[in-house]
């Protein structure tokens, strides 16, 4: 609830000078509401607005009736209310919420229509609890499957995690709640997170990891970003002249306002003179406990207002970051058309179903064992993960939910004519708490590691089908902020489980839960395997659709899932530690542009497990081949691609569609293909559509760090249309040549 106040304040005010306060009037231009108030503020006001008076706000001005600005972690959720000064519950009874799937499995759908849909049905809850700004979407680009945070984004594709981006934020500020897109930029691990600096070329930089979060801004229109809490250049990213002054608000023209991460800023003077536009943190620097006004001592509060009195700097800077921050105030928690919005509604728990059941990839499916014959007489679930919480944990995107449907449940659920016997197979992680939000439940075991592979073993030989619900959790060292995996393997024995299992039935059944990829030693012994990735409230209910052919799996990986953790460049190329420590950390991205499938493209020796886009359905789909609607274009111009599709299965089901662009002759090394298109179709079985795709001549360029802007050279092109990165099923050629 709002500070009364602040209310009173704005009530007193309107009445006295509605006539001559232009800020209050929301039917005048932004620019000119913002001008007004900055007019009316003392510089006491102006620093007091641009730094935290509590860990998640920051105050307005009570004499001028501007509120405080609330914000709240995402983004798979609205996170729990905390104590004023303190990361503890606060013990509110009403603030639990819905959990929607991870932003790996929003990707791994491919369709921008859902990523709306997550946008608008986040930014509801997030409104009606009262939040202006929403700490989401994560948009950094996955590099190391190692990476304990890559759940929270949108994995290793600059086109793909910008297109589904967008839609996301307009969706959450369509509730007149800003997104803050994060980590801004380069943090692209979590170990010595705070000391790590970045040496990356500037074609990488803009052909791999800036696109996202440019797109964020640009198309996006995203009214708050995060600052990262790496270094870049020898320099925080939150006190940042190259990230934040330069590109940032200079060539992309951001108007909003920049957030530091909690605890991210490091020195007044750089962060008042270099673009971060509001502080925020525990205590004086962010992390630890300290002095009760620790607030006032943040380095853009007194400290910058003395600089600011002494005369050694001026309220140029001030001012500037004064108007984002009015800016931001204006566009939230001061307006008053905003939607009502709505929390934990039955359209939220079905919009977090159908993203979940649309992002579940079907990795492998021999045989056809899946989906699973209704009329199983008996099937046996195994795994920890069929019944642990998986909203819990994970560091700030854990949340504390109304309910959370386990697969085990689901899949007792629906399949409740058939016996569903259930072995834990291993212990993994027994606790169930973070920052005060407990599971509730008691996972504690006093059996050994040897009993419970012996249980297991023993019921499989029973079974019509053994589903195995495992992979990674949200704990420390595995899928979780502040820490990274080990290895790419599985922990806790379970690939001596899943070989076991299958050594005993022919229908072992994997589904892995995880935000990354994970070895697989076992593939070619098991018939199946269901990439589920964390489903939020829905999970089990998600899971069960797809097993059971409610659903007809349609998600494609947005990543690539290697063999061996040294089939990865930024391992294979030894530029990853492991090794916590306080001294800066200097990690050079040897590898540039080729993550991902541009490595696997050009290394045939490193064959990935499954390739980025790769994702099978209970149905076939032929395509024919695609045509160009011109063999030339100039530049500035653009051209058509269109391929048939048609579903020649049994069911209905969708394929993604994906158009990559081949230069096959350029002066500078380039990938042998990039992704610069997809459009998702659904097809009912025999149904045949045409799917287009416009290609514009910029689209078809490389970023010149020399020259410092994307350059399209005439030559020779291919448009490569594919179901994955490694299943291509078709190409056309086209040339661009010089403007005449």
């Amino acid at each position: 609830m709002r500070n009364l106040l602040f209310v009173l304040a704005m009530a007193s005010f309107s009445l006295l000078q509605a006539g001559t306060a232009v800020y209050l009037n929301e039917d005048a231009p932004l620019e000119d509401r913002v001008e007004d108030a900055l007019s009316r503020m003392t510089l006491e006001e102006k620093t007091a607005i641009i730094h935290a008076q509590s860990k998640f706000s920051s105050p307005g001005v009570a004499r001028l009736g501007i509120p405080e600005i609330w914000t709240d972690d995402g983004p798979h959720g609205v996170r729990p209310e905390v104590l004023w000064d303190e990361w503890e519950q606060a013990g509110w009874t009403n603030d639990s919420c819905v959990a929607f799937p991870a932003l790996t499995a929003l990707a791994a759908t491919w369709n921008p229509e859902m990523s709306l849909l997550y946008g608008r049905s986040v930014g509801e809850e997030a409104r009606y609890r009262d939040k202006d700004v929403l700490l989401g979407p994560g948009v950094n680009i996955y590099r190391t499957p190692l990476n304990g945070r890559n759940f929270e984004y949108m994995g290793e594709d600059p086109y793909l995690s910008g297109r589904m981006v967008v839609p996301y934020v307009k969706g959450v500020q369509e509730n007149g709640v800003a997104v803050c897109v994060k980590h801004f930029a380069l943090n692209n691990h979590e170990i010595n997170r705070h000391n790590t600096n970045v040496e990356v070329d500037d074609r990488t930089l803009y052909e791999i990891y800036l696109p996202a979060f440019k797109a964020a801004v640009q198309d996006g229109g995203a009214w708050t970003v995060m600052a990262a809490y790496n270094l870049y250049e020898n320099r925080h990213c939150g006190q940042n002249e190259r990230l934040l002054d330069d590109i940032l608000k200079g060539e992309w023209e951001f108007d909003g306002a920049v957030v530091s991460d909690w605890g991210g800023i490091h020195d007044t003077w750089q962060a008042a003179t270099h673009g971060i536009d509001l502080e925020y943190g525990s205590w004086t620097d962010g992390l630890r406990g300290g002095a009760s006004n620790a607030y006032d001592n943040y380095y853009l509060a007194m400290p910058y207002l003395e600089l600011i009195r002494e005369g050694k700097i001026g309220t140029g800077e001030l001012d500037d970051k004064v108007r984002r921050v009015l800016r931001l105030i204006f566009r939230t928690s001061m307006n008053t058309r905003k939607p009502f919005g709505s929390m934990r509604s039955p359209e939220h728990y079905a919009a977090a179903r159908k993203i979940a059941g649309e992002g579940i990839v079907l990795l492998k499916n021999d045989n056809n064992v899946l989906p699973l014959d209704t009329a199983a007489r008996k099937i046996l679930v195994v795994g920890e993960n069929a019944i642990k919480m998986m909203t819990v944990g994970g560091g700030s995107s854990s949340l504390k939910v109304q309910r959370e449907i386990s697969p085990l449940d689901g899949i007792r659920s629906r399949f409740g004519n058939s016996e569903v016997a259930y072995a834990r197979g291993y212990v993994g992680d027994t606790g169930g708490e973070y920052n005060g939000v407990h599971s509730g439940q008691d996972l504690s075991e006093n059996r050994t590691p040897a009993q419970l592979l012996e249980e297991a073993v023993a019921l499989a030989k029973d079974a019509d089908y053994v589903i195995y619900v495992g992979g990674l959790n949200k704990s420390a060292g595995q899928d979780c902020e502040d820490s990274d995996r080990a290895g790419l393997e599985l922990p806790y024995g379970q690939d001596e489980l899943i070989e076991a299992l299958a050594n005993v039935n022919g229908k072992v059944i994997v589904v892995n839960i995880s935000g990354n990829a994970v070895a697989m030693p076992w593939i070619k012994k098991v018939p199946a395997v269901v990439q589920a990735w964390y489903l939020g409230s829905e999970a089990g209910n998600a899971i069960a659709d797809v097993l059971s052919g409610d659903v007809n799996p349609s998600g494609k990986l947005p990543f690539t899932f290697p063999v061996r953790l040294d089939d990865v460049p930024a391992h294979k190329l030894g530029e990853y530690t492991a090794e916590r420590t306080r001294d800066t950390v200097n990690i050079k991205y040897n590898e540039g542009i080729f993550i991902g499938y541009r490595w696997t493209d050009m290394h045939k020796d490193d064959k990935p497990l499954f390739p980025f886009g790769h994702g099978l359905s209970y149905t076939t789909f032929e395509y024919g081949k695609p045509v160009v609607d011109k063999k030339t274009i100039t530049a500035g111009d653009s051209l058509t691609i269109s391929v048939s599709v048609k579903n020649t299965g049994m069911r209905a089901g969708s394929e993604t569609v994906q158009l990559y662009i081949s230069d096959k002759k350029a002066s500078v090394p380039r990938p042998v293909k990039e992704l610069k298109g997809f459009a998702k179709v659904s097809l009912s079985p025999g149904e045949e559509k045409v799917v287009s795709f416009t290609i514009v001549s910029d689209a078809l360029g490389y970023f010149d760090a020399g020259k410092h802007c994307w350059v399209a050279e005439p030559g020779r092109f291919e448009a490569v249309i594919a179901a994955s990165a490694e299943d291509v099923r078709g190409k056309a050629a086209f040339s661009l040549v010089e403007n005449e």
